[in-house]
């Protein structure tokens, strides 16, 4: 599979209640298709929100998004366009941020979250100079970061989150 220039094609989800503000990297190949975030079916992205959140797994992506929005979450990726190839991370190439002040200048945001250490490499490098503001980089919710259980996730994403809301 050759490397791909692709760009961003969706929103962010984010509104004035907004505390905690998740960044993936870029949209998986199952996420462009489906034109919406965490689209694998194995990403345990969905599932962890459900825990975290406690409430049950939302099943479309209107209850998705409400879901987020209900409890204070912004959604977003770091990077706007990139060369990538399928859903590979480390094969990305001239990236592109999206303007992660467009959320910070509307939403009175605590806490800001990458998800998996690439998002969190490239939000240092691209973004941090132009939002002054510090991320906490979790682990990946991604089936390709198998060493890491839910439960694990779970725990690790619990911290973060409740240190936002104190």
């Amino acid at each position: 599979m050759a490397a791909q220039l692709l760009t961003h094609t969706f929103e962010p989800i984010f509104d004035a209640h907004s505390r905690i503000l998740v960044l993936g990297t870029f949209p998986s190949v199952k996420s462009r298709e489906n034109n919406f975030y965490y689209g694998h079916p194995q990403n345990r992205f969905w599932r962890l929100m459900a825990a975290l959140t406690e409430e049950p797994l939302p099943a479309d992506i209107p209850a998705k998004k409400a879901l987020l929005l209900r409890h204070g979450i912004a959604l977003w990726d770091v990077l706007a366009s990139c060369e990538i190839t399928g859903s590979s991370d480390s094969s990305i190439r001239r990236p592109i941020a999206n303007d992660i002040n467009l959320i910070l200048r509307q939403a009175p945001i605590e806490r800001i979250c990458a998800n998996g250490q690439k998002a969190y490499a490239l939000y240092q490098k691209h973004c941090q100079p132009q939002t002054k503001r510090e991320a906490v980089g979790l682990p990946s919710t991604s089936p390709a970061n198998a060493s890491w259980s839910l439960e694990r996730l779970f725990a690790a994403w619990k911290i973060a989150f409740d240190q936002a809301k104190s």
